[in-house]
């Protein structure tokens, strides 16, 4: 998912949209950033950073603690959606899983049309974005969906395999 909590948030109050978002402790107190919206990132915020530091980039940024309890419903809800796509699912956090599709798609075209399915109905019924790699190994999909980022589909195949 691109930028979860903060696109959660943005999501839910149309008057953060647009706005760079921190989601993490709060300017004053001891802790980190759990994630921001794209906008804090041109200010050079990252997830993990300290929110002091945040702070001293982005001083009019909207800061926010993280909500779990909406974060895990959504979470409940994508992997709903993931799941119409393959038993295969291996959830590695709240906004991010691997799917093998192998046995379903039985192409990589097909594979390629799950992605853009999975993209189609996340942004159509919860209203958020999501970057999608499509490759033959975990690691090239993760580099894949990074890639992109935000919002994008990527695809690596298998040398000698085509990926258009």
């Amino acid at each position: 998912m691109d930028a979860f909590y903060a696109s959660v948030e943005a999501r839910d109050d149309p008057a953060l949209r647009g706005k760079p978002l921190i989601i993490g402790a709060l300017p004053h107190e001891r802790g980190v950033v759990a994630t921001c919206s794209y906008e804090a990132r041109k200010y050079g915020v990252r997830s993990a950073m300290n929110i002091r530091e945040a702070f001293r980039l982005c001083p009019t940024g909207v800061y926010m603690h993280p909500n779990f309890d909406k974060y895990r419903a959504v979470s409940r809800r994508l992997r709903e959606i993931w799941s119409d796509y393959t038993p295969a699912l291996e959830t590695v956090a709240l906004d991010e899983a691997y799917l093998d599709v192998t046995q379903k798609a039985l192409s990589w075209e097909k594979a390629c049309a799950f992605a853009r399915e999975i993209k189609r109905r996340t942004l159509e019924e919860l209203r958020l974005t999501c970057s999608v790699g499509v490759a033959y190994s975990k690691t090239a999909a993760k580099t894949a969906s990074e890639e992109k980022s935000p919002t994008g589909i990527s695809r690596y195949a298998r040398p000698g395999i085509s990926s258009a």
